[in-house]
């Protein structure tokens, strides 16, 4: 009788639900902003999306613009192949050395100023470090324009130094422009993208260094076996992250680095959307290639974070 009279008083999920409201109400107060945010801008226009099956035009509108199917989708991948190809394999490639050498420079820069112990340079490093990523991308663009025109600053000082005699044209050379994204990005981002691992390196329990300490491991075998691994769920977080846009690319920098001499290897996706949906206004066509990326970057998450599960048991979900 006991046991039926307690189980008889088990709260519900709607009764739990409702205690958790309660009792967690502020939270919740605080979380209706953002979530107002990314429901109006960012789930409301996703019904734009159907004009990517439709021939739109803003005179008829999406409603009344005739449906076509697959057919922007079949005109970006057969009638336009030679380009489809040579700005999926930019995008690819950008984003894969910047995965390749960008990923990793804010997680050794995290953990070479966590060995500085004097705090007043360790302050000022990072002060320094962070400082570029609040520079716009006009003005770093214009920087790099500057440095790296043939009479600029590198330039000048590789004659100097004997190294050149004639000036390179960074800014022409087809070959020169991934290099120098994905060299400035890790400039621009250095410091900033280093503050999620120093926050997840002060959370490392302080016990494990001294036990450390204690077995005779030296400042590299303890940032090797107690910094790495006590960074590593973050690192992985991080990583998957930034696999979700692995076919997505800077527009506004890539925009006002290229030129015409340099498509060859600077012609991303976003900008060859930028040229077709606005510049010759096939707003359908840009709303597919739109919708084609960023399938293809759901899906590298969802393999990813799997691949993730597995190997780490770290995860997004």
């Amino acid at each position: 009788m006991e046991k039926a009279a307690v189980k008889s008083y088990q709260p519900n999920r709607w009764q739990e639900l409702k205690k958790d409201l309660m009792r967690n109400k502020s939270l919740y107060i605080m979380l209706i902003p953002v979530v107002a945010y990314y429901f109006i801008f960012h789930y409301i226009p996703m019904y734009g999306l159907q004009i990517a099956f439709k021939d739109f035009t803003p005179a008829k509108g999406i409603w009344g613009s005739p449906w076509v199917g697959l057919e922007k989708f079949k005109e970006f991948f057969v009638y336009d192949s030679f380009y489809v190809w040579r700005i999926i394999r930019n995008t690819i490639l950008i984003n894969v050395y910047d995965l390749i050498f960008g990923f990793p420079a804010p997680i050794i820069f995290a953990l070479l100023l966590n060995e500085i112990k004097n705090s007043i340079y360790k302050r000022t490093l990072q002060t320094v470090s962070y400082m570029p990523h609040f520079i716009s991308t006009v003005v770093i663009v214009g920087m790099i324009m500057d440095f790296f025109s043939r009479d600029g600053l590198i330039n000048q000082i590789l004659k100097s130094l004997g190294i050149l005699s004639e000036p390179i044209s960074f800014m022409t050379e087809p070959g020169w422009f991934r290099p120098l994204y994905v060299g400035s990005g890790i400039w621009q981002n250095l410091g900033w993208g280093s503050i999620v691992y120093l926050a997840a390196i002060s959370n490392i329990d302080p016990q494990l260094y001294e036990a450390a300490l204690i077995d005779g491991a030296g400042r590299f075998r303890q940032a090797l076996y107690v910094t790495i691994p006590g960074i590593l769920p973050t690192i992985v977080i991080m990583f998957l992250l930034r696999v979700g846009h692995m076919m997505n690319v800077g527009f506004e920098k890539v925009f006002l680095m290229y030129n015409p001499l340099t498509y060859e290897t600077a012609d991303v996706i976003s900008t060859y959307v930028y040229r077709k949906g606005l510049l010759e206004m096939d707003y359908s066509y840009g709303a597919a290639v739109g919708l084609f990326n960023s399938v293809i970057n759901f899906l590298l998450v969802i393999f990813s974070n799997k691949i993730a599960k597995k190997l780490t048991e770290t995860s997004l979900w």
